[in-house]
């Protein structure tokens, strides 16, 4: 595998970026400024209204991040009008066929004749998102950026960003492997995506002729995402439609040259363009949240599984590596795992002891001024002991609950509610997050270890685009690292 360095690589050309508002296109869009500000445009797609709007959300929700210090510290008086030079925001929708709106038919034409990298980084990750807007995000939208990438004629790369978690809760060696249309985890057969769509239009038809609550209609919308999901073998909506959609690319690709990039937990930044930043609470985060602010009890998982966790800005080097890398090379198609399980494993039960440790040190002051006291947790490490905890610490006084507020005239409606409401809520979390925290496998990343190898034989800027998580280390990242960022930029 032959390509040339990568700075040259980006020098003029003109990047379409979906998912722009999303942590990970940020992470990029600012890597790029910062390394090659001679790139020629940057195209963000953003879901709005209309051009005023989209450069509104562009503004607020990308350029003021504290993300983008080190560019404004470089640029200074000028980050302005760098800024307007080179991004461009492009009002649309992934879930809309169209995805530049309609009445921006000459901005389309101007892309298809402009655009030189596509990389589809728009999702919606919620595990426990409504079927509808899953399937027109996650899978829908794949197949309108693929349509749409065949459109634009200087076409050199098309990356769309997945998730390793499409392999569902397999477990030993997971393989960068893809999947035809109507594979299913389970070898269930009859998997078709039309048949999906139809299930759900015609259920929410169904359900507003009947009268049903928006609140009922959003419910039942998420139920049937984790039924379907289910049914033929994966374990949420979010990981059910990603895998679909890349179905969908795989079928309808045609000549293209597609990378699909499957990273695992995405943590925050290791190094560039400062350690440590992050957004919103990413998935193991929510357990660090959680614990530093006194609100765990217990620790459920299998603590001896490993936990495979990769950073923000090793998964953006990936992609600006696997981009120059697979440049006009029609009709390839290539999986690459960006992952940390197989070159730099870290256990799951590491994450309680840097939890322990860390805010034992630093404890998080609530909004009274008083430290939280953090101490040991209750370690439950399988499902029967996680359901045994409920059933002694919460399900026998609720029932109990129930009988007295009975008797004494539904005097207790209101702490029965609430703790009805917070008991359900654990157990669905438990449901959905549950086989991920005694995930068994390891991801395979031969290809992306090629895809390194290829980086260093070709001479590309090595400092600048690592990617290889045996450089992290672990006790030294999360500790003084990763958990000081998301108290800095979560718990705010």
């Amino acid at each position: 595998m032959e390509f040339q360095s990568l700075l040259e690589f980006l020098h003029n050309k003109s990047i379409f970026v979906t998912g722009a508002t999303g942590f990970l296109a940020k992470v990029m869009v600012e890597k790029i400024l910062r390394v090659q500000p001679n790139v020629k445009k940057i195209y963000l797609l953003i879901r709005a209204a209309d051009e005023k709007s989209a450069t509104q959300r562009l503004n607020a929700e990308v350029i003021e991040k504290e993300l983008f210090k080190v560019l404004k510290e470089k640029w200074g008086e000028n980050f302005r009008s760098m800024i307007s030079e080179k991004l461009v925001a492009v009002a649309g929708d992934i879930s809309d066929e169209f995805l530049v709106l309609k009445e921006y038919s000459k901005l389309r034409e101007e892309l298809y004749g402009q655009i030189d990298v596509i990389v589809n980084l728009a999702a919606t990750t919620n595990f426990d998102e409504r079927y509808d807007v899953a399937l027109h995000v996650n899978t829908l939208g794949a197949k309108h950026v693929i349509n749409f990438a065949k459109q634009c004629v200087k076409l050199k790369t098309f990356i769309h960003v997945s998730t390793a978690y499409v392999c569902g809760v397999k477990e030993g060696l997971i393989l960068e492997s893809p999947y035809k249309m109507g594979d299913t985890l389970n070898g269930k057969c009859g998997l078709q995506i039309e048949d999906e769509l139809k299930l759900v239009d015609h259920t929410i038809s169904d359900l507003r002729a009947h009268g049903a609550t928006q609140r009922s209609i959003t419910s039942i919308m998420k139920d049937l995402g984790l039924q379907r999901s289910q049914n033929y073998g994966w374990t949420n909506t979010y990981i059910f439609t990603k895998a679909m959609g890349e179905m969908l690319i795989a079928e309808l690709k045609e000549n293209i040259p597609v990378v699909i990039i499957r990273p695992t937990i995405v943590s925050s930044t290791y190094k560039e363009p400062f350690p440590g930043w992050v957004e919103g609470v990413r998935t193991i985060d929510s357990l660090a949240v959680a614990y530093g602010k006194g609100k765990i009890t217990c620790f459920l998982g299998d603590v001896k599984a490993l936990i495979d966790v990769i950073p923000a800005d090793m998964v953006v080097n990936a992609i600006l590596v696997a981009m120059v890398a697979h440049a006009s090379q029609p009709s390839s198609y290539t999986i690459y795992h960006v992952s940390s399980s197989m070159r730099n494993p870290v256990l799951y039960g590491k994450l309680q002891e840097y939890g322990f440790h860390y805010f034992r040190a630093n404890p998080w002051i609530n909004k009274e001024g008083q430290p939280v006291r953090v101490g040991k947790v209750t370690i439950l490490n399988d499902m029967a002991s996680f359901h045994r905890y409920m059933t002694i610490r919460y399900l026998i006084f609720l029932k109990g609950l129930e009988v007295v507020n009975s008797a004494l005239c539904h005097y207790f409606d209101g702490m029965l509610f609430n703790l009805d409401r917070k008991v359900k809520y654990v157990l669905r979390l438990v449901d959905l997050y549950g086989p991920f925290l005694f995930f068994k496998g390891v991801f395979d990343d031969i290809n992306t270890e090629k895809l390194r190898r290829a980086a260093k034989d070709n001479a590309i800027e090595a400092d600048l685009f690592y990617f290889d998580p045996k450089i992290i280390n672990w006790d030294d990242y999360f500790m003084n690292i990763h958990i000081p960022g998301v108290v800095r930029y979560v718990f705010k």
